[in-house]
């Protein structure tokens, strides 16, 4: 374990490096994760203030607690692997990781988690701007947040263990762009981040509890906001961590089947 955790460290310092290094793309990079989510925001805010002040079981501060929060979740549970997989195959960059002595998704993971906490404190004053702009209405109960710790920890080990492995699709096509937006889309709709998802239908919102999306954002920001009961979270951490044994073993038979098939295409 010490060996690894050393990896990890060092991983955190190249990451931090390479983040300074690139402030740019960096503050761009983050721009776009204020934007999304301040953009519902905004769109669900006039929609509620033309009905009434409420859509749903939403009112327009509620609205406002529920976008801050989930752009806080969105960041904790991001990962980008999906991105660039397909590049590493093509261009051989695979090759010199597995010539390492850890499994390569050890260094993604390290490398997801050292940008989380680089970036995280930047969302927090962030979100405090926005608080102070939109006065949001939440109501967090303490044993809720405690609740949110372990359900934070399992939704980006969820979305990571799953993304990870869709990302391996390039072993069998070069190009994965297909199957990254028809998954997105699945995100979008079915996780709470366009819209809570007691807005959607009732059929949409049964897909959503029996698949794996609404636990990787939905379900963190509902127990941070305090509308779940203690049954409920404890239902909801049960199923985060079904699902992220089901997305590691997952995970493992994709890996080993599309290793075999490996072959460098780049020099």
């Amino acid at each position: 374990m010490r060996p690894l955790a050393l990896f990890y460290l060092q991983q955190f310092k190249t990451t931090f490096a390479t983040m300074v290094q690139y402030r740019a793309s960096l503050f761009i990079w983050m721009i776009g994760h204020v934007l999304e989510p301040l953009v519902y925001l905004v769109v669900w805010t006039v929609v509620a203030e033309g009905a009434g002040g409420r859509a749903g079981d939403y009112t327009t501060a509620q609205f406002a607690g529920y976008f801050i929060v989930l752009m806080l979740v969105e960041n904790v549970s991001y990962t980008w692997i999906m991105y660039e997989y397909d590049y590493r195959i093509r261009e051989g960059m695979l090759s010199a990781a597995l010539l390492r002595p850890l499994h390569p998704i050890h260094a993604d993971m390290a490398d997801n988690m050292s940008s989380k906490a680089i970036t995280l404190p930047f969302m927090f004053v962030v979100a405090a701007v926005l608080a102070a702009i939109f006065h949001p209405a939440m109501s967090p109960r303490l044993w809720a947040v405690a609740a949110a710790i372990p359900a934070l920890i399992l939704a980006f080990l969820l979305r990571f263990l799953l993304e990870w492995t869709l990302a391996q699709a390039a072993f069998w096509t070069t190009r994965v762009s297909a199957i990254n937006q028809s998954y997105f889309v699945f995100v979008l709709f079915l996780s709470g981040q366009v819209a809570p998802l007691t807005l959607f239908p009732h059929a949409l919102q049964v897909l959503a509890a029996i698949l794996p999306f609404r636990w990787m954002l939905g379900f963190p920001v509902e127990l941070l906001l305090g509308r779940l009961t203690p049954v409920e979270a404890l239902t909801g951490l049960g199923v985060q961590v079904i699902w992220v044994a089901i997305a590691y073993g997952l995970m493992r038979i994709v890996w080993r089947a599309g290793i075999r098939l490996y072959s460098a295409v780049g020099a």
